[in-house]
């Protein structure tokens, strides 16, 4: 295992690696992570830390727009290590980053380093130090931890994004960096989406029908409502409690969300909405009947074919027996006739 190294003492300046297909004055405002990120961050994890509490960490390479949209198209493994007593020691190969930036570059200009991945899963105290040291490759590096954990206490997308920004203390001292969230999501190109509908019909299980599949993406989704509510009572009771100061543009986006729920007091919305569900239940209802009856229609008809089977068989075992006694008779009777 290499030496832990302290960062700003012993990394050498590497010059900056040309990324002239995005305009440095674009700040990200929002990251969409492609599905090959996705797969080549778990197989990162697998190959290097699986069974342990260790991290990896890698480059993101893609594309910006005018807009401040980043698209993450790929992505590849740097070496990296920390001490886990001292999270101000760590190591991160620079030189086999420029020179697989360099190679990547070659295959497609278009991907050029857009910031760095961890696969967290919560951000660490060096990860402000490797963003500043990413700040010579990308003045406006993005940060984003990918979740690979199998059970994960949070529902949603495994997908965080943040940018650098600087922040002035409340007392007047240095300014400081420090990370802010952008929106994130996973989307794909259309040839993307093709070999990901491949890869699932591998994964799904045929056993579990549509209707059992569609139950859980609801409960899934309640879980992630529940958890989403709780965290805005956990704020608003910290707001109450001035353990948090009270921010507006919060609030506001709370009174908008609070707006759009529907009056559930009304009686013709209570009467409608318990006849819609009546409806789609007494359709569950007839479906389930007309399932049971074709399973057991399936079943004696199974029984039916299988009984004529048996039945052919054994006729066909009864007539071959009896035609050989017959000839056998036949040729002993002609010498006797003979004589």
């Amino acid at each position: 295992m290499p030496k832990l190294l302290k960062q700003r003492d012993t990394f050498p300046h590497f010059p900056a690696l040309q990324m002239s297909s995005w305009n440095e004055n674009v700040i990200p405002n929002h990251v969409v992570v492609h599905p090959l990120v996705l797969l080549s961050t778990v197989d990162h994890y697998n190959r290097v830390a699986k069974g342990s509490s260790r991290r990896v960490v890698g480059i993101l390479l893609g594309e910006a727009d005018a807009d401040g949209k980043v698209d993450v198209t790929n992505s590849f493994a740097v070496p990296f290590e920390e001490d886990r007593d001292d999270p101000t020691i760590w190591f991160l190969d620079q030189t086999f980053l420029v020179e697989m930036a360099r190679m990547f570059e070659r295959i497609n200009v278009k991907e050029r380093i857009v910031g760095f991945y961890s696969t967290g899963p919560e951000i660490r105290p060096a990860d402000i130090a490797i963003a500043q040291m990413f700040l010579k490759y990308r003045s406006k590096a993005i940060f984003t931890i990918i979740d690979i954990r199998a059970e994960r206490e949070e529902e949603g997308l495994p997908v965080k994004a943040y940018k650098m920004v600087e922040t002035v203390p409340e007392d007047g001292e240095e300014i400081v960096l420090t990370f802010k969230h952008i929106p994130s999501e996973v989307g794909a190109y259309e040839a993307e989406e093709v070999g990901v509908e491949h890869l699932l019909r591998d994964i799904n299980d045929p056993s579990v029908s549509t209707l059992a599949e569609q139950i859980g993406h609801k409960i899934s989704a309640l879980r992630g409502l529940q958890g989403r509510l709780q965290e805005i009572n956990n704020y608003l009771q910290r707001v109450v409690k001035k353990e948090l100061p009270v921010n507006i543009k919060i609030l506001s986006n709370l009174q908008d969300i609070l707006n759009l729920l529907p009056n559930l007091n009304l009686d013709k919305l209570v009467r409608s909405m318990f006849v819609k569900t009546n409806d789609t239940h007494l359709v569950l209802y007839v479906s389930s009947i007309v399932r049971a009856i074709t399973a057991l229609h399936n079943l004696v008809s199974n029984k039916i074919s299988f009984e004529q089977a048996r039945r052919k068989e054994e006729e066909a075992t009864d007539i071959k027996p009896t035609a050989a006694v017959d000839s056998k008779e036949a040729s002993t009777a002609k010498p006797n006739e003979q004589k």
